[in-house]
Order: C-alpha cells, then sequence, then structure tokens
C-alpha cells in the first residue's frame, strides 16, 4: 500500500475545504459590508411625499319638503237657542213653557182689477136714418146681396171713417150702402160708462121687392 498518494489526495481535500470556506467567508463579509451600506444609503435617499387630496365633502342631505300650510277651521255659524221662558210661581216647578215664535205676516195681495165694461155703437133709434136707396142700374139687372160695413163712431155719435168688410158682390150696392149709413147718428160706444171712439158692424141686405 502506498501512503505517499493518499497523503498527498489527503492534502488536496484539506486545500480545497480551505478555499471554499474562504470563498465563504469572503461573501459573508461582502455582504455584511457593502450591501449594508448600499441598503442604508437607498433607505436615506429623499423622501417623495404626495399630499392626498382631501376627501370631498358630500353635499348635505335634501332637506325634507315643508310641511303644508294648515287650513283654517271655519267655525259652524252659531245659532242662537230658542228663548225659554219659565213661569213664574210660587212653588218651583219642573215645568218649562217655549214661547211659539211670531209667524210672519203675509200680506194679502190686493184683488185683480175688474174688466172694463165696454158697450159697442149702435144706431140711434130716436134719430132718423135714411135707407139706402137701390141704384137704378143694379134694380134693372136684378143685383142682390148682403154687404157688412164696419163704422168708427166718435164721442158724438157720428161716423168719422167707415169701410166695406164683406162685398155684397156688386160694388154699386156696397158704395151705396156705405154712403147712406155713414149718414146715420149712433149711439157712441163706452167704457165703464164713458163714451169711447169705438167701431161698430152693420149688415145690409139689398134685395128687389116683388110685386
Amino acid at each position: 500500500m502506498d501512503f505517499s498518494k493518499s497523503q498527498k489526495s489527503a492534502g488536496r481535500r484539506w486545500v480545497g475545504l480551505g478555499g471554499v470556506i474562504l470563498l465563504h467567508v469572503l461573501v459573508v463579509y461582502a455582504l455584511v459590508n457593502g450591501l449594508a451600506r448600499k441598503a442604508i444609503e437607498v433607505v436615506r435617499g429623499p423622501l417623495e411625499t404626495k399630499i392626498i387630496e382631501e376627501i370631498k365633502k358630500l353635499p348635505p342631505p335634501d332637506k325634507p319638503p315643508p310641511p303644508p300650510p294648515q287650513q283654517k277651521v271655519v267655525p259652524p255659524p252659531f245659532v242662537p237657542p230658542p228663548e225659554v221662558a219659565v213661569a213664574p210661581s210660587a212653588a218651583p216647578s219642573n215645568t218649562i213653557t217655549v214661547s211659539p215664535k211670531e209667524a210672519p205676516v203675509v200680506k194679502e195681495a190686493p184683488p185683480p182689477p175688474k174688466p172694463a165694461v165696454k158697450t159697442a155703437p149702435v144706431i140711434d133709434a130716436g134719430r132718423s136714418c135714411r135707407k139706402p136707396e137701390y141704384p137704378s142700374a143694379s134694380r134693372r139687372m136684378e143685383e142682390e146681396g148682403v154687404v157688412v160695413l164696419s163704422f168708427l163712431v166718435g164721442v158724438d155719435g157720428r161716423v168719422t171713417e167707415s169701410r166695406v168688410e164683406s162685398s155684397s158682390g156688386f160694388p154699386r150696392l156696397d158704395e151705396a150702402a156705405r154712403q147712406a149709413m155713414s149718414l146715420c147718428q149712433f149711439k157712441p160706444g163706452t167704457v165703464d160708462g164713458k163714451p169711447e171712439p169705438a167701431w161698430a158692424k152693420l149688415r145690409y141686405e139689398w134685395r128687389l121687392e116683388t110685386e
């Protein structure tokens, strides 16, 4: 067995192990000295500060709506109580008499006016009234008929206006009757006994007399 070779290999191992240990020591030293300073310098560097914007104040909550206006309560109209009259008596009693209200006075309506009493004019029988003459032409032609005449009679009984209301069918007969009867005297018409102008109607018949 060669002990020289084994001693040489053992020395190499120790040298390698020592190199490894030295390397670790250097690394630890470098980390402790160098990196610690850099970390301190980094920490010691200027710090940037930023001001955070103030939180905006929230708007106040909406105000509640105002209460509705209070309505004025109108009190009911005052109705006075009925008058109560207590009948006087020597001894006290519980009898109560109520005086009735006076009945309203009803005015009677005036009586309706009486209708006026009217009378129509008529021919005055006490005065002469000439009978109409038969027109000769109508007699020859045998004209006959009935004519109705109207006369406006004044307060003095005289005719102031006349007209033919219904013809006999022959103008000669109508005109002859109108002229003759307009000359007659009439009793004037009256209203409540007082003479008033009024219209009167007369009917005259033309009839040929037979022999």
